[in-house]
């Protein structure tokens, strides 16, 4: 009887921690297990674009990407992503920069997909020209001999 409760709760045990490999991952961002929601098949980049195509100094723009069959996700010049089905995020460039996103499946393929945000300083405002309708103005004395 007891031997059959050890089995029941080494079994049950095993199931939780093959569980708990698949919501873990390792420091380098590799998961243990292969997750269920994946298709099996090559690893794919579906979408890796920016909101914008142009902005100036300072502005934000969003940063989409999706991902299918990554195990891992790498977007330089940033460190690391989240493989995931669709992720967006914030950047604010302070200059033209080149985004590549880079993908490994679960089965060694690589994938990888790229391009340029740009940045550019918008054209200095000139100051408008007043123009102005100058009239001159002649004053005219009259010396009247009545008055010496």
């Amino acid at each position: 009887m007891l031997f059959r409760f050890a089995r029941i709760f080494f079994a049950v045990g095993l199931l939780v921690a093959l569980w708990g490999l698949s919501l873990v991952r390792r420091p380098d961002g590799h998961v243990w297990v292969h997750p269920l929601d994946t298709r099996p098949g090559p690893v794919r980049i579906l979408r890796f674009d920016a909101s914008v195509g142009t902005l100036a100094p300072g502005q934000t723009a969003q940063l989409c990407y999706s991902v299918e069959n990554a195990k891992l996700v790498r977007i330089s010049p940033m460190q690391s992503a989240w493989p995931a089905q669709r992720r967006c995020f914030d950047v604010v460039p302070e200059h033209t920069t080149h985004y590549t996103l880079l993908a490994e499946g679960f089965d060694g393929t690589m994938a990888a997909r790229s391009f340029t945000l740009s940045v550019q300083r918008l054209p200095a405002a000139r100051p408008s020209v007043l123009q102005y309708a100058g009239r001159r103005r002649i004053t005219t004395r009259t010396h009247s001999r009545t008055n010496s």
